[in-house]
């Protein structure tokens, strides 16, 4: 049977979070792939799934689309190769290191899910092999530059560049043509000829990757877009900063009986960040297993108003949620908790018992929550200049309601901001 043709090959950076579970925040594992196109451990995902006990219980942790019957888990062999490939890749990294002494890692906050070669990144390997590209093109000048050699002595000079070579790069990026002159001279220049090829295209990759690097840390900070879908209410009043808003507005403050232990949080207990490595917290059924934390505050009655710095954040969920909620489940998916929520994919949606509302394509980067107990309203706002009306459902008020928050756990640094309304 004929095979794919292979043709040259191209340099593909890689994070170690694009081969990642977002349950274990490990390289992943028997990976499947479910519906919906998100990918997980597939003990990981069981164990979530069993643990989830009310219905629908097989949705997915990432975009939280649900099938109405278990569906089939089947080993995803490409993803797995993949995982498989970087594994190698970096344990060669790690054996190609000096062997100078270097401390020995603290057990206590080193992830255990990744090696620790995993901690460098690909792009930095990538330019040491471009280096190493450019000294072996400076080589083959070299050798056209001297005097001629025999042809055992060249195809001797050629042998000790390919080994060198090989070491650093894939030949498969050089041209299919590589050497195919049969003279010493011949062959230089036709090394010569790959080397700079390969050398062109380490270039144009990393031009490709550090313009796609520039555009999402833009996209991540721009403020939100004036542009906007049609608003759920037209004819919905928006309460003013300057009334409503200033005499309601608070600042609660994060609970850290609730905190998971992959969150971390500031001093003043207002500035929620992803952690780099997982923090050893005191167990307790109280606390969230995902990326996951509640305030301290709890509100039964009257009306309040906060907001959300959501700008530092690629994904996340704001909201309410009771204290009871269960700590298996995610923001959004139970009774008990109402939100909206930014997936990094310009779709914003409410969630509420697993049903999701897509709202608008328009990322705001605060958002303020207006929560009316006297009436059973929750509602949401984009603030910028002035507060443009984003979604409103009702709530339950038979229990205390706090406010709760979602981030995405594999971007490490992701950090939500409770902003100060003392100055407001």
């Amino acid at each position: 049977m004929a095979g794919f043709d292979s043709g040259p090959a191209i340099p593909v950076w890689l994070n170690e979070d694009d081969l990642g579970c977002i349950i274990c925040r490990g390289l992943l594992n028997s990976p499947v792939t479910l519906p919906c196109g998100h990918s997980f451990c597939s003990s990981c995902l069981k164990n979530l799934w069993d643990a989830w006990r009310e219905k629908p219980r097989w949705a997915c942790p990432t975009c939280r689309e649900c099938a109405p019957q278990k569906p089939p888990l089947r080993k995803n062999t490409m993803l797995q190769d993949l995982a498989d490939k970087y594994s190698r890749a970096v344990r060669e990294l790690e054996a190609g290191r000096s062997a100078a002494p270097r401390p020995a890692p603290d057990p206590a906050r080193r992830p255990a899910q990744l090696p620790a070669a995993a901690q460098r990144s690909i792009p930095e390997v990538g330019r040491e092999l471009a280096e190493l590209v450019e000294q072996l093109v400076d080589i083959t000048r070299n050798l056209q530059s001297q005097r001629p050699l025999s042809q055992s002595e060249a195809d001797n000079e050629l042998s000790n560049l390919g080994m060198a070579f090989s070491h650093g790069v894939d030949l498969s990026l050089a041209s299919p043509k590589l050497v195919t002159s049969n003279t010493s001279e011949g062959k230089t220049r036709d090394v010569l000829l790959a080397l700079e090829e390969i050398q062109e295209k380490l270039r144009e990759n990393f031009m490709r990757k550090e313009a796609v690097e520039k555009q999402t840390r833009e996209e991540l900070l721009e403020t939100p877009s004036t542009s906007s879908c049609p608003l759920p209410d037209q004819n919905h009043s928006v309460p003013k900063k300057t009334s409503r808003f200033a005499q309601r507005a608070i600042s609660p403050t994060f609970d850290l009986r609730s905190l998971s232990c992959s969150l971390e949080v500031s001093e003043d207990h207002r500035t929620v960040t992803v952690s780099h490595w997982p923090q050893s917290y005191p167990w307790s059924h109280e606390r969230f297993k995902a990326c996951q934390v509640l305030c301290s505050q709890a509100f039964s009655s009257g009306q309040q108003y906060w907001e959300v710095d959501t700008q530092h954040c690629s994904h996340w969920a704001v909201g309410v949620a009771s204290w009871e909620m269960s700590r298996d489940q995610i923001l959004g998916r139970t009774r008990d908790s109402w939100c909206v929520e930014w997936t990094g994919t310009s779709r914003l949606s409410a969630w509420h018992m697993a049903k999701e509302l897509v709202l608008s394509s328009d990322r705001p980067g605060v958002v303020g929550i207006w929560l009316d107990l006297e009436a059973k309203k929750l509602a949401f706002y984009a603030v910028a200049n002035q507060e443009k009306f984003l979604y409103e459902c009702e709530v339950s008020a038979s229990y205390p309601l706090h406010p709760a928050f979602w981030l995405y756990g594999l971007h490490p640094g992701n950090s939500l901001i409770i902003n100060s309304q003392e100055t407001k």
